[in-house]
C-alpha cells in the first residue's frame, strides 16, 4: 500500500476514535502544559534581546490590522489543546480571528499539514473584554496522536493569530527568551498559511496567549515554577529552552515520562509586597506582587499537584524587610493550602552579594540570609529546593563565578541572574520525589 494511502486511513482511524468535539474521552483530564504569565500592558517589563519594535507597534494604540506567529514549547503532549489568550492589562476589547496552532518547523514556518483552526463556540473570532481571558474550544492535533513520545520531546508549537483593528494596550509577557514572529502593521491576515513569508519580524515576548491546556491520562497533573527574573529565566540561553523550570521538565519527563507537566510562571522583576495595588495606567515593570497574581497564574491553571516559588529578592533589594518578605510567603502559602491537596515547595533565594544591581550589598544579604533560614526551617512547606546552596561561592558568599557570563546576551553578567551552568544547577538540584505523591 502506497505511503500516503496508509497516512490517510490511519488519519481517519485516529479521528474515528476521538471524541466529539468540545468533549474529553472518558476519564481524560485537562492539565496546563504552557505558561506565559501576564505582567502588564507593552511596553511595559523586561525582555531580553528584543529586536526595536517601533516600526511594528504603537505603544498606545498597539498592534493593528496584522498577524502573530508565537512558538510555544508545550512540557507534555496530548491529542488536544486548549488556548487561553487574555486581555488583562488592556482598556478596550481585542478582537482576534483566524487562529491557527501548528507543529513549528523551522523560524516560523508550520510542518506541512499540522496547521489547525482555533475556534471560540465554533467560531472564528473571539472578543476579549478588558481584564479578561477566554478559553478556545479544544483543538484536535491529529499529528500528536500518531507520534511517537520521543518524536515530539523538545518540539514546539507556532500559535497564529490576526488582530482584527487596533488592540489599543497590549497585554503581554516580555521575557519569553524564544523568538516569535510578526507580520508588519496594516499586513492582514496570515494565521492558516504555513509560510512565514508574510512575518517578517521577530520578538523575544509573547502576547495575548497566557497558557495552553493539554488531554492528558488519569492522573497526570502539572508543577508550577512560580517566582521573579530567576525563573524568568533571565541569563539563560535564548531559544535554548535552558532556565531552571525546563531542566525541571525534562528530568520530570525523563523520571516520569509524560505524566508530569512542569510550567513556568515567573515574572522579571516580580515582588512578593508590591506594588500595592498595581495600576496598569502606570505599570510597574515586574508586574503585579506574587500575592495578587496568584489565582491567575497559579490557582487557575488545570491539574496542578504543585508549587515551586523562589522569591524575595526584587522585594528586599527595594527596602523591604525580612520579616515582610516572610509574611508575604506566609499567606502565599496559606491562600494555596486552601485550595486543596497542592504541595508547597519553597525554594532559598540565590546569592547576589557583589551583584551590579542594588541586591548586591551587604545589608540586603543579611536579609536575604534571613529569609532563607525561614525556608528551611519553618516547616510550612513539604519541602525545599536549596537554590542557594549549589549556587554560592563559599569564599565569596556571592554568585559561583563560574555561573555568571551572561548566556543570552553575552559579557560578563550581573552576578545576580545565573546563566546557563547556574540554572542547570539549580534544575537538578531539586529531588523529584517532593513533587509527587
Amino acid at each position: 500500500m502506497p505511503a500516503a494511502a496508509l497516512a490517510t486511513i490511519l488519519g481517519a482511524l485516529m479521528l474515528a476514535g476521538a471524541a466529539a468535539p468540545g468533549q474529553l474521552p472518558r476519564g481524560q483530564v485537562w492539565v496546563t502544559t504552557w505558561t506565559g504569565s501576564a505582567h502588564g500592558p507593552y511596553p511595559s517589563g523586561n525582555p531580553v534581546a528584543q529586536p526595536a519594535l517601533d516600526r511594528v507597534f504603537d505603544a498606545q494604540r498597539g498592534a493593528t490590522d496584522q498577524t502573530f506567529r508565537l512558538i510555544v514549547r508545550p512540557t507534555i503532549w496530548g491529542p488536544q489543546v486548549r488556548l487561553r489568550f487574555a486581555n488583562t492589562f488592556g482598556t478596550q476589547p481585542v478582537v482576534l480571528d483566524d487562529l491557527f496552532v501548528g507543529l513549528q518547523s523551522a523560524g516560523a514556518a508550520i510542518a506541512a499539514g499540522t496547521n489547525r483552526r482555533v475556534t471560540f463556540g465554533g467560531k472564528h473570532a473571539v472578543t476579549l473584554p478588558p481584564g479578561q481571558s477566554i478559553s478556545s474550544d479544544p483543538v484536535a492535533l491529529p499529528f500528536v496522536a500518531g507520534a511517537a513520545p520521543a518524536i515530539l520531546a523538545g518540539r514546539k508549537l507556532a500559535v497564529s493569530f490576526h488582530v482584527a483593528g487596533s488592540t489599543g494596550p497590549m497585554t503581554w509577557h516580555a521575557k519569553a527568551l524564544q523568538t516569535s514572529y510578526l507580520g508588519g502593521p496594516g499586513g492582514g491576515s496570515h494565521g492558516a498559511e504555513e509560510s512565514d513569508t508574510a512575518l517578517p519580524f521577530t520578538t523575544t515576548s509573547w502576547y495575548f496567549l497566557d497558557a495552553i491546556d493539554v488531554q492528558a491520562a488519569p492522573g497526570t497533573s502539572t508543577i508550577v515554577c512560580f517566582g521573579d527574573s530567576i525563573t524568568d529565566g533571565t541569563g539563560s540561553t535564548l531559544n535554548g529552552d535552558d532556565r531552571w523550570p525546563d531542566v525541571l521538565a525534562r528530568r520530570l519527563h525523563a523520571a516520569y515520562g509524560p505524566r508530569i507537566a512542569s510550567v513556568n510562571a515567573g515574572i522579571g522583576g516580580n515582588r512578593i509586597t508590591g506594588p500595592t495595588p498595581y495600576d496598569s495606567t502606570t505599570p510597574f515593570a515586574g508586574g503585579p506582587s506574587a500575592l495578587d497574581r496568584l489565582e491567575r497564574d497559579v490557582l487557575s491553571l488545570s491539574g496542578v499537584a504543585a508549587v515551586i516559588w523562589l522569591e524575595g529578592i526584587n522585594d528586599l533589594s527595594s527596602g523591604s524587610s525580612a520579616d515582610a518578605v516572610i509574611a508575604g510567603i506566609k499567606e502565599g502559602v496559606q491562600r494555596i493550602r486552601a485550595r486543596g491537596a497542592i504541595r508547597v515547595i519553597g525554594a532559598t533565594i540565590t546569592p547576589a552579594l557583589g551583584a551590579t544591581s542594588a541586591a548586591g550589598t551587604p545589608d540586603v544579604d543579611a536579609r536575604r540570609k534571613t529569609v532563607n533560614a525561614f525556608i528551611r526551617s519553618s516547616g510550612i512547606f513539604d519541602g525545599v529546593a536549596d537554590f542557594d546552596a549549589v549556587t554560592r561561592d563559599e569564599t565569596t558568599g556571592g554568585l559561583r563565578p563560574e555561573f555568571q557570563p551572561n548566556s543570552s546576551i553575552g559579557g560578563p553578567g550581573d552576578a545576580l541572574h545565573p546563566n546557563r551552568a547556574g540554572y542547570l544547577a539549580m534544575g537538578n538540584a531539586i529531588d523529584l520525589k517532593l513533587l509527587v505523591r
